[in-house]
C-alpha cells in the first residue's frame, strides 16, 4: 500500500485548486492525471521582472516593471481594426499601452484615469516613442512587490495559458511542500553535505522558483537532487528485484555437452570468439547454485539465436526444460522455422505457441508441455496465461526484452520457481542505459560479425531521384534478388504511416505487378505471415512495409533495402532495418532516400548510418545526437520515463545511484531499518511500486 503521508500526491489533478472541467484535459495532455506529474513539470526558463526604470530609462527589447499613472483612453473608432491605445507616465515621460481587440468597459475598469497602476511587459519603440502592447501585468501598486519577482516560464500546451497554468502549478507545489514537512529524508546525510544538495522539500521550491538562468541549470544543486532521487528510485527498483530473484533458491544446472556437440557439429559454420566467450559464461551462471540473470546484447546479425539455442541445449541436458519468449508473433514464427532444423538434428521436441493457438491443437501442446514431452517452447506473451505449465523450467530465454514490461518478465520467469533468465537484444546499448534499463545484470556481449556476413553499402538520396531507384529495382528483382521498401514513419499516427505504405504500394504494383506486397501493423497476423511466406520463398520479389519488418525477419535472398524519408528515423531503428539484408552471400546496398533541406541533426545521423556498421557506435551516437529521454521514450521501449533525470547530463549520478543502490540492498535487504522504511516511501514517490511488492512476496 502506497503510505498514506503520499496520498495528496497522487489524487486526480481536478482536486487542484483551478482544474475544472476545461483546464483538466489540458493539464493531463502536458504533465499527467496526477498531482505529483504537475510537481514534476519543471520550468525551462525564468522571466526577470525586477528591473524597474522610468520611463525615460526603459530600453527596448527589455521586460521592465514600471508604476504609471493613467492619462488618457484613446478606443479606435467604431467598426475599426485599430489597436486601443492608453496614455500612462510617469515624472519622466509618457509610455502607451496597446490593446488589441479589447472592450472600452474593460480597459476603464482595469486602468482608470487619474489612478496609479503597475505595469510589466516587454519595452518597444513606435514612431520613437516607448510603448508596451498587451502588458503581462496590470495590477495596483500595493501589488508591486507580487510582480516584481523572478517568474519561473513552464513548457505549455494549446489553450493554456502561462498565468492558468502557473497557478496549478502552485497549487500542485503547496500540496508537495506540505507532503515533504512530514517526509524522512532518504538520502544520506554525507551525500546531501558533500554535494552542497538541499533537502526534498526546499530543492523542489527552488527548483519551481528558479532565481537566474543559472538556477534552471541541470547541475544546479536542487535539479541535481531532483535528479538524483529519481535514479536512485529506478536503480533501487531494478537492484531489490534482481536480488530477491537471486535470493530465490537457484538450482546447478550442469549438461553433459552431449546435445551442444551434437548441435555444434551440425551447424554450417564455426561460432566465432564472442560466441564462445558468452556461451563460457552462460554456462559458468547456470552451473551456480544461484539463479542466473543475464543479458546478452548482440548487433543485428551477431549470432544471438544460436548462443540461445546451445544454452536451451544446456538446460535440457541437466533433464530441464527451455522457453523461448519474443514480443510478436512474426518474431516468435522466424524463431521457431530457424530452430526447428537445429531441434530436429539434435533430436529435441520444440513447440510453438502464440495467441493464435486455440482449441483441441493448443491442448494438446498443454498437455504434452506439462508432462515434459515438449523440450523448448517457442512463443509470444501467450507464454504467460495462467494455463501453461512445465514439468519443469530451467531456462527462460526473453528475445527484445526492452518490449516487455517488467511485471511481464517475473510473470515468466515464475513459471519455473527456479529458473535462470536470459535476456536477449538486437539494440546495442550504451554504458550508461544499460545500467537504466537492466540495473546491474551481468552483460555479455556479441561484438563479432559471424564469418560469411556481407558489408552493406549504404548510399545516400534525394527523393528527387525516385525514379532512378525504380529503375534499380527492375535490374535487382530481375537478378533474383529481393528487396525490401519502407515507407517514411509519421510521428505518432499509424494511420498516416499505413497511407504512405498504401500509396507506395500502389505505385510499385502499378510498375511490377502482383511482384510487389504490403506489410503493415493493422494487417491480422495470418495476413501478414502470408505475404512474409510469399516474400520469403515465391511470388512476392518487393515488399512495401511500415517499421514492422524492423525485428527478426530473415530473407537471406534479400539484398536492397529502400528506407523512403530516412531524415525520419532513429539511428537506431535505422541500423535494425538495414540489419534484414546482407544475409545471405550476395552483395547488399541500402539506399536511404531524405527529402532535403536536412537539419544538422538529421544530416549528422544520416551520416554516421553511411560510415559505420558498428552498432554500438551508432548507439552512442544516437543517444549523444537524442539524448537519452528520446532514445529510452517509452513509446519503444516500455521503460520507466524520466522526469527529472537527463541521463546525459547526469550519467555520473546514475553511476553513483547505481553504487549507492548496492550498497542499501547489502546493508538492508528487506529495507526495514530507519533509511530502509524512508527509501520505501521514494519508490513509491516515483511509482517503482513493483520493488515493494517484491519485497512484500519475497
Amino acid at each position: 500500500m502506497r503510505p498514506e503521508l503520499l496520498y495528496p500526491l497522487f489524487q486526480p489533478i481536478t482536486s487542484l485548486k483551478g482544474v475544472g472541467g476545461r483546464v483538466a484535459p489540458l493539464i493531463e495532455k502536458l504533465a499527467g492525471p496526477k498531482v505529483v506529474d504537475v510537481l514534476w513539470h519543471l520550468p525551462t526558463g525564468v522571466i526577470d521582472r525586477r528591473h524597474r526604470p522610468k520611463v525615460a530609462e526603459a530600453v527596448p527589447g527589455r521586460i521592465a516593471t514600471l508604476v504609471l499613472t493613467v492619462d488618457e483612453h484613446r478606443p479606435p473608432p467604431p467598426a475599426s481594426r485599430a489597436p486601443y491605445r492608453i496614455a500612462a507616465s510617469d515624472e519622466t515621460g509618457t509610455l502607451t499601452l496597446v490593446f488589441f481587440r479589447a472592450s472600452r468597459d474593460y480597459m476603464m475598469k482595469l486602468l482608470p484615469i487619474g489612478e496609479q497602476r503597475a505595469v510589466s511587459g516587454r519595452i518597444e519603440y513606435y514612431n520613437d516613442l516607448p510603448q508596451m502592447a498587451h502588458p503581462d501585468h496590470v495590477a495596483p501598486v500595493s501589488e508591486l512587490a507580487e510582480i516584481q519577482t523572478v517568474e519561473p516560464v513552464h513548457p505549455l500546451t494549446q489553450g493554456l495559458t502561462p498565468k492558468t497554468l502557473r497557478k496549478v502549478v502552485e497549487s500542485a507545489l503547496a500540496a508537495g511542500l506540505k507532503v515533504a514537512e512530514q517526509t524522512p529524508e532518504w538520502l544520506d546525510p554525507s551525500v546531501l553535505e558533500r554535494h552542497g544538495w538541499p533537502a526534498w522539500g526546499e530543492a523542489l521550491r527552488a527548483a519551481h522558483h528558479p532565481e537566474d538562468e543559472d538556477a534552471l541549470s541541470l547541475h544546479s544543486p536542487a535539479r541535481q537532487r531532483l535528479a538524483y532521487d529519481e535514479l536512485l528510485a529506478t536503480q533501487l527498483a531494478l537492484i531489490v528485484v534482481r536480488a530477491k530473484m537471486r535470493e530465490r533458491p537457484g538450482r546447478a544446472r550442469v549438461g553433459d555437452g552431449s546435445l551442444r556437440d551434437t548441435a555444434l557439429a551440425a551447424l554450417p559454420f564455426d561460432l566465432t570468439g564472442a560466441q564462445r566467450r558468452a556461451l563460457d559464461d552462460i554456462a559458468a551462471d547456470m552451473a551456480k547454485p544461484a539463479r542466473m540473470l543475464r543479458l546478452l546484447q548482440g548487433d543485428v546479425g551477431s549470432g544471438k539465436t544460436v548462443v540461445a539455442w546451445l544454452a536451451m541445449l544446456g538446460a535440457l541436458e541437466a533433464g530441464a526444460q527451455a522457453a523461448l519468449m519474443a514480443p510478436t508473433e512474426i518474431l516468435a514464427r522466424q524463431h521457431w522455422t530457424t530452430l526447428a532444423p537445429l531441434a530436429e538434428a539434435a533430436g529435441v521436441r520444440l513447440a510453438l505457441l502464440t495467441g493464435r493457438d486455440k482449441g483441441a491443437a493448443r491442448e494438446e501442446t498443454l498437455a504434452d508441455l506439462a508432462e515434459g514431452r515438449i523440450q523448448v517452447l517457442v512463443g509470444t506473451h501467450a507464454l504467460f496465461q495462467a494455463d501453461v505449465t512445465f514439468r519443469d523450467l530451467g531456462l527462460v530465454v526473453i528475445d527484445e526484452q526492452h518490449r516487455f514490461g517488467v511485471d511481464q518478465r517475473l510473470g515468466l520467469s515464475a513459471k519455473g520457481r527456479d529458473a535462470d533468465v536470459l535476456v536477449m537484444t538486437a539494440t546495442p546499448i550504451p554504458r550508461t542505459l544499460t545500467l537504466t534499463m537492466y540495473g546491474d545484470m551481468d552483460v555479455s556481449c556479441l561484438d563479432e560479425k559471424p564469418p560469411g556476413r556481407q558489408p552493406i553499402e549504404t548510399v545516400l538520396l534525394s527523393s528527387q531521384r525516385l525514379p532512378e531507384v525504380v529503375d534499380a529495382l527492375r535490374r535487382a528483382i530481375g537478378g533474383g534478388n529481393k528487396v525490401y521498401w519502407v515507407c517514411p514513419l509519421v510521428e505518432d499516427s499509424e494511420t498516416l504511416d499505413l497511407a504512405a505504405a498504401e500509396s507506395r504500394y500502389e505505385d510499385l504494383r502499378a510498375r511490377f505487378g502482383g511482384r510487389v506486397g504490403l506489410v503493415h501493423g493493422r494487417m491480422k497476423p495470418a495476413e501478414k505471415d502470408s505475404v512474409m511466406a510469399r516474400f520469403s520463398g515465391e511470388g512476392v520479389d518487393i515488399l512495401v512495409a511500415t517499421t514492422v519488418i524492423e525485428v527478426g525477419v530473415d530473407v537471406p535472398a534479400a539484398t536492397v533495402m529502400v528506407i523512403e524519408h530516412a531524415e525520419r528515423f532513429g539511428l537506431a531503428q535505422l541500423h535494425q532495418l538495414r540489419g534484414r539484408i546482407g544475409r545471405g552471400s550476395g552483395k547488399s546496398s541500402c539506399l536511404l532516400m531524405y527529402q532535403g533541406p536536412l537539419g544538422d541533426i538529421a544530416r549528422e545521423r544520416l551520416k554516421v548510418i553511411r560510415e559505420t556498421e558498428d552498432g554500438f557506435r551508432i548507439a552512442e551516437e544516437d543517444l549523444r545526437l537524442r539524448g537519452a529521454g528520446e532514445v529510452l521514450g517509452t513509446r519503444q521501449s516500455g521503460l520507466p520515463d524520466f522526469r527529472l533525470a537527463d541521463l546525459e547530463a547526469h550519467a555520473d549520478l546514475l553511476a553513483m545511484a547505481s553504487d549507492d543502490a548496492k550498497l542499501i540492498v547489502a546493508r538492508d535487504p528487506d529495507l526495514e531499518d530507519e533509511r530502509g522504511r524512508a527509501l520505501r516511501v521514494l519508490l513509491y514517490l516515483f511509482e517503482r511500486d513493483a520493488a515493494v511488492r517484491t519485497l512484500r512476496s519475497g
